[in-house]
């Protein structure tokens, strides 16, 4: 799954000069949630930006056969955070 998705949006992304951190299949709170994280080497990843990749990734995601994840899931597109440093 997560080179499937890493393949279609790599050079989608790359014009926006962002590229995927990681991906992951998480549960939180009850809901599977499908966390991109982002980074940059030129960019600060803030909300504008996370939307403007939204825009790129749900229409490619949308179009992913992704029956590796079971039932619905949420689409989480985020900074990498300090967290991975």
């Amino acid at each position: 799954m997560e080179e499937k998705i890493k393949s279609a949006l790599k050079e989608p992304l790359k014009e926006l000069g962002v590229s995927i951190y990681s991906i992951s299949l998480e549960e939180e709170d009850g809901v599977n949630t499908l966390f991109i994280r982002l980074e940059s080497e030129t960019k600060v990843i803030d909300t504008d930006l996370c939307s403007q990749c939204s825009e790129i990734i749900n229409p490619i995601i949308d179009t992913l056969d992704l029956s590796e994840i079971q039932g619905d899931y949420v689409l989480d597109i985020c900074s990498k955070g300090v967290e991975y440093e």
